[in-house]
């Protein structure tokens, strides 16, 4: 069969190497194949299919060197997903029966209990066979915390597969945003992390949930599964009807050919590889110093880290040698000829010529450039504006409040300042059916966020002191305390209003949805120290950490947690937690993060010399223009309203039915879906409408710091932070 298009030349620096343990592997698997009845008589695989895709090659590649027991088991593992897949494929897929499929994926979660010892339902077939002798054999050697994150890493592979049945049943091809966001669950990489985790070393329970690890592990997620989609696109699509490879999700959006979306697919793998190696680089060392972990920990970060490389590259290696997948061509022509390894003899010059440009277009971009008023796209709005009647007194409130928490008096913000920005139009449409109270304490939220937002970049970033940033936001923290516990006395505006607000917001709630709150608030200050980072390297972020971070930078986790608060405990928490509604949420962060980003062009890009711009980031990425990448992002804009009204209409009502709501929780979850639309409307009104955009009032003013005026920055405690040091 011709294959759909050529392979790309992939980035791939690091060599392959084979573990010496290979054919003891290879037999063990086959043996506890046939065991567990994944062979003859299953309906799925032959020992010829087996044979054929050779899992033993692929761990021991992509796992070089651990020992022969370790692989063995690894290798079992892999076996089992893989069957899992095409089981799920032939038995609920192609009957496109999603209701079967889902109580068949509801046991899996029982065979994975987190207490040794625990017992487990007698297996059905062959899936729930595997994944309990597996689940035995592993967890004996692991410690608690990684059994619970693998466990929901296999929860997630398992369940995000009714995602993909979903899609195929509606003949539906995800967006380029939402489909990377759920490749990653589906695709199982996270899962093989933890694998790798197995198979080198644990991370350390203190740095396991932090930003920097998480990254590693999403880069190389997003590197395995889109080098998988190059591969598998013929087998996927062609034979199998498939919809869910990012080839065919680039074709379809860009309305290109197959050749360019391939080939887009591999400037993100290879900006997603770039990716990792920059957060190894910098970002982990980081981490090391400010958490004081031990030589030992700092060892085993490490160890984590090189087999994430060594999976990439054997997993590459693999690709070109499995009959699972097209492989013609894989390799450039003066690479290695047949029966040399790929991946250790790349050839190094088109590798250069092929990703340098790209990556040295991330340091290289001129600030404070003319680029003129920002052009707005037509945007799509199907949700009504509605206005709280009480806007204009809190208009008149809100300015003696941010005088009385001293936002007015640092040199980042004046009262001309405020007035432009007029924060309480926002509240008015984000909450129009508000109280006064709820009406003051929403602008005031906003203006803390939005105070904190302009002050970071303007203040750390041009002094150049990120070590001040993170002492501001590690005592923004201690602002928000959970148990009634004394906050820190404030030294400056930020930390005075984050504990008015904290006081006031927090009065009624139990601790853990103080505990929700703090979190997000959290995640928000700590993206604004990532803003930074980025700023002091002069480095412009790549695509895809780019929108995630955003959510965060934005405010956005804080702002739903607040949505959240005003529909009661009638929603249960996996409710919120589920992947439809998740996504939902996304759409809708995502369609705000973006609306900002187009409105804001001018202001950041010219006045401030800003790099961290949706629109901005898509000019690097691609090399292209202005009204081109203009062009991207309002149709990315515009599809993520699409995705929300398309998982309000198809996905919400399943999650109902599969929560068994009651008619209470069904209206609470219908009014949070609710005040989602109009905080959507509410922001899109507050663009239009507001001078902060407007290149008349962006032309009369200053965008650094008022003359007379210095900002406050916080005194260090004793002792100082290790990391500070």
């Amino acid at each position: 069969m011709t294959q759909p298009f050529e392979l790309p030349h992939f980035y791939m620096p690091y060599p392959a190497r084979l573990n010496p343990h290979l054919d003891t592997a290879r037999a063990h698997s086959t043996a506890w194949a046939r065991e567990m009845g994944m062979l003859e008589g299953s309906g799925i695989w032959e020992q010829a299919d087996l044979d054929a895709h050779d899992y033993g090659l692929l761990c021991a590649y992509t796992h070089p060197d651990c020992d022969a027991e370790a692989l063995a088991l690894i290798t079992d593992w892999y076996v089992w997903v893989f069957f899992f897949d095409d089981h799920f494929l032939e038995t609920f897929k192609r009957s496109q029966d999603r209701a079967g499929g889902k109580a068949y994926l509801d046991r899996l979660p029982l065979f994975m209990p987190l207490e040794p010892g625990t017992p487990v339902p007698e297996p059905r077939n062959p899936v729930e066979a595997g994944l309990a002798d597996l689940w035995a054999r592993t967890v004996p050697s692991m410690s608690a915390g990684w059994r619970r994150r693998f466990a929901v890493a296999t929860e997630h592979l398992l369940n995000e597969s009714l995602w993909e049945l979903s899609n195929i049943n509606e003949g539906r091809i995800a967006n380029p945003v939402e489909y990377i966001e759920m490749r990653r669950k589906v695709g199982g990489a996270p899962w093989s992390a933890g694998l790798v985790e197995y198979a080198t070393a644990e991370v350390p329970a203190s740095v396991a949930g932090t930003r920097p690890l998480r990254v590693l592990m999403e880069t190389f997620s997003d590197a395995v599964h889109l080098r998988n989609d190059l591969f598998s696109y013929q087998r996927e699509v062609e034979e199998e009807g498939e919809n869910s490879n990012g080839v065919l999700v680039l074709e379809t959006f860009f309305g290109c050919t197959t050749q360019e979306a391939a080939d887009t697919v591999n400037d993100v793998l290879s900006s997603r590889l770039h990716q990792f190696e920059h957060t190894a680089l910098t970002e982990v060392p980081a981490l090391a110093l400010e958490k004081g972990l031990t030589p030992a920990e700092v060892a085993a970060v490490a160890a984590y880290t090189k087999g994430l490389q060594d999976w990439q590259s054997g997993g590459h290696e693999w690709h070109l040698r499995s009959s699972r997948y097209m492989n013609e061509n894989a390799v450039a022509p003066g690479g290695p000829g047949p029966g040399v390894l790929g991946t250790s003899a790349t050839d190094v010059r088109a590798l250069l010529a092929s990703t340098g440009a790209r990556r040295l277009r991330a340091w290289t971009h001129r600030p404070f450039q003319k680029v003129g008023p920002s052009r707005i796209p037509d945007i799509r709005m199907p949700y009504p504006l509605r206005l709280n009647a009480g806007l204009d007194g809190a208009r008149a409130r809100l300015l003696p409040w941010t005088r009385k928490m001293g936002m007015l008096s640092e040199g980042v913000w004046d009262e001309d300042k405020l007035a432009a920005y007029d924060l309480a139009l926002c509240s008015a449409g984000l909450d129009p059916d508000g109280s006064e109270t709820a009406l003051d304490l929403s602008a005031q939220w906003l203006a803390f966020g939005t105070y904190g937002d302009d002050y970071y970049p303007l203040v750390y970033g041009h002094r150049r002191d990120l070590a001040a940033a993170r002492l501001t936001t590690e005592r923004l923290s201690a602002c928000m305390p959970l148990a009634g516990e004394e906050p820190i006395v404030p030294v400056n505006a930020m930390e005075r209003s984050l504990i008015d607000l904290w006081g006031r917001t927090t009065a009624g709630m139990d601790e853990e949805s103080r505990r929700g709150l703090k979190n997000a608030v959290d995640v928000m200050t700590r993206s604004w120290v990532w803003e930074v980072s980025n700023q002091l390297q002069h480095r412009i972020p790549d695509p895809v950490d780019y929108l995630e971070m955003r959510r965060a930078t934005f405010g956005s986790d804080m702002t739903m947690s607040l949505c959240r608060m005003g529909h009661g405990p009638s929603v249960p928490p996996e409710v919120y937690r589920s992947g439809p509604v998740r996504s939902l949420e996304n759409a809708a962060m995502d369609f705000a993060c973006l609306l900002n980003d187009v409105f804001s062009y001018q202001k950041e890009i010219e006045y401030e010399g800003e790099i961290h711009n949706a629109v901005l980031v898509v000019q690097n990425f691609f090399g292209i223009d202005y009204p081109a990448a203009l062009d991207i992002v309002g149709d990315l804009l515009n599809q993520r309203m699409e995705q929300f009204e398309h998982v309000l209409a198809t996905e919400i009502p399943v999650v109902c039915e599969d929560f068994s709501l009651s008619a209470e929780a069904r209206a609470g979850l219908d009014s949070y879906v609710v005040a989602l639309q109009n905080w959507m409307a509410g922001i899109l009104n507050w663009h239009r409408s507001v001078n902060r955009y407007k290149p008349e009032w962006l032309a009369s003013r200053a965008h650094a710091f008022l003359p007379d005026r210095a900002p406050a920055v916080p005194v260090p405690r004793a002792p100082a932070p290790a990391w500070t040091g």
